[in-house]
């Protein structure tokens, strides 16, 4: 899980630079001094620039593939920069060796680097394996396509991709698996264009579909609401986490567990008010999102949207999912 990044333009096969990169670093700041992790490493951009603005980094990752750009930090900032192979989710007792920890960065959702390589199944942009298996291990996307009944795949496709075709695309996807097993990013893309069709301008019909398996095949949800409760726990008072989200599933995420009052029910003014409880977050922006010259640069960053907050001194939560609007997958246990 990571950056939305694109290559530095001024240097050949230089260093990816993520989406809203110096409002991360001012969320943060000041970061001189400061020991910070960067709980979904990706190709090392966020690490790169705190490392570069002076603080110590500890960086995050399940994805084996992230072996180069750890390998060029280590090498570039062997004393600054640890790498802990591992989920954002565990963050907490990852890194629980490493010292006090004054800052947590996160982003959220598939890389720019493994949208990019074919073989990892993320794109239908490009044809390669149905896979979409961030850790390379576990149930690929190809497994819940060609396994899943219909009523099933259907329920995944709306509560994760918030696709309100599901139903007709889940059928289509059953009668060709009929023929043959989908093994390719490519067929399933077909598929579903066959299913809904597709109108010139609009984005393409399988953009959903392929959300909510990636989502799916990696538990993002799960991951994203456990790497946040991980952080309360790990940050003392005044520690500062930023967030990075790339759609409205996940910011809701973050914004209700900055302030869960807001995700609960509307309170009656005719019964007596709840005992409101501690605020675990303070100082805690509002939405921000990239300007006109950073998507000039990169289109991936429209979507972008940063939450950043501080740590109080009130003791940490358990972790629940009670307000959070976490989607949920109908007739699931």
């Amino acid at each position: 899980m990571g950056k939305r990044s694109l290559p530095d333009t001024d240097v050949p096969g230089g260093p990816h630079v993520p989406v809203l990169l110096e409002e991360v670093l001012s969320a943060l700041s000041p970061v001189d001094g400061c020991r910070i992790v960067d709980g979904t490493f990706g190709a090392g951009g966020y690490s790169r620039a705190l490392l570069e603005a002076g603080a110590k980094v500890i960086g995050i990752d399940r994805d084996p593939s992230v072996a180069p750009h750890v390998e060029a930090l280590q090498q570039a900032f062997p004393q600054s920069f640890t790498f802990v192979p591992g989920t954002f989710s565990e963050l907490d007792t990852l890194v629980a060796d490493h010292g006090p920890i004054d800052a947590v960065v996160l982003d959220i959702g598939v890389s720019s680097m493994q949208l990019d390589q074919a073989d990892r199944g993320f794109s239908f942009m490009r044809d390669g394996p149905l896979d979409m298996r961030m850790s390379r291990s576990g149930t690929s996307a190809a497994d819940l396509v060609n396994e899943l009944d219909a009523e099933d795949l259907a329920n995944l496709l709306y509560a994760y991709g918030e696709e309100r075709k599901s139903r007709r695309i889940a059928q289509f996807i059953v009668a060709a698996r009929e023929e043959a097993p989908i093994t390719t990013t490519l067929e399933l893309a077909r598929i579903i264009e066959k299913a809904i069709g597709r109108k010139p301008g609009d984005a393409h019909p399988a953009t959903r579909s392929f959300q909510a398996l990636r989502i799916a095949v990696n538990g993002e949800f799960d991951q994203l609401v456990e790497g946040l409760f991980a952080a309360e726990r790990l940050l003392t008072e005044g520690g500062r986490i930023a967030v990075v989200a790339f759609h409205s599933l996940e910011d809701r995420i973050v914004k209700r567990f900055f302030d869960p009052e807001k995700g609960g029910p509307a309170a009656s003014r005719h019964l007596p008010q709840l005992e409101v409880a501690p605020r675990r977050w303070s100082h805690v922006s509002k939405a921000v999102k990239s300007g006109a010259a950073e998507l000039a640069r990169n289109p991936r960053a429209r979507s972008a949207v940063l939450r950043s907050g501080t740590r109080t001194g009130e003791v940490a939560r358990p972790v629940d999912l009670k307000g959070l609007g976490v989607p949920q997958i109908r007739g699931a246990a």
